[in-house]
Parts: C-alpha cells; structure tokens; sequence
C-alpha cells in the first residue's frame, strides 16, 4: 500500500515511510492488533544487525571519497547524536509529568466522589 501511495502523491517519501505511517495509524485506530504483528516485529529486531552490513560495506567502499570529509560528517554525527538524545529526553520526561498528573487527578477524582458519597452505590 505504501508503494500505491508513492505512485499516487508526488512526494518524494519513499514508499516503506508511508507503509510505516499507515501501520502506525492501522495500530492506533486497532484495525490492526499487536497480537499480529508482534511475532514479526521480533523477529525483525532480532536481524536488525544483518541490515547494517550493506550500509557498512558501503562505507568501506567509498572510504577513499569519504576521507576529505571525515572531520565534518564526524562532527555532524557527533551534534546530531546529541541533539535526538536531548530531544528524546525531554519528551520522555514531558510524556512521563503528564501521566504523573493524570493519576493524580484521577486520584483526587476518586477521594473527592469517596468525601461526597458520591462514589457508592
């Protein structure tokens, strides 16, 4: 379906990117459950290094054009990794703060319905 989508929009998103929107949206709508992908998933992670040979021979090919400019793209590497450390984080510890305030309230919700009565039958 992704590759459908690549052929339909003139994007340039390459068709595995939409295919991997789609199950996120399949997978939060529940029109696909966990249970189903989940075996695959695994096995997925299990290969994932194996997927980096190509990238790493690659590298190994290109060593001579990539020589001149190993100071930036290491510098890069280096701000970047930093960079997505921070930002995830951060939106960890926002994501954590808000389901922190969510029990509390919910937690003052239920004390105040137990102090009204409201909370028996």
């Amino acid at each position: 379906m992704g590759e459908i989508l690549k052929y339909l929009l003139p994007l340039p998103i390459p068709g595995s990117i939409y295919g991997l929107g789609l199950m996120l949206l399949f997978l939060s709508l529940k029109v696909i459950k966990i249970e189903s992908v989940r075996e695959v998933g695994e096995f997925l992670i299990e290969i994932m290094p194996v997927m980096f040979i190509p990238a790493g021979v690659g590298l190994i090919t290109a060593w001579g054009k990539l020589k001149t400019m190993l100071v930036p793209v290491g510098i890069i590497t280096v701000v970047t990794t930093f960079l997505v450390m921070i930002v995830t984080g951060k939106v960890t510890e926002m994501m954590l703060k808000q389901k922190e305030k969510k029990q509390t309230e919910k937690m003052q919700t239920g004390e105040k319905e137990e102090q009204d009565g409201s909370g028996d039958l």
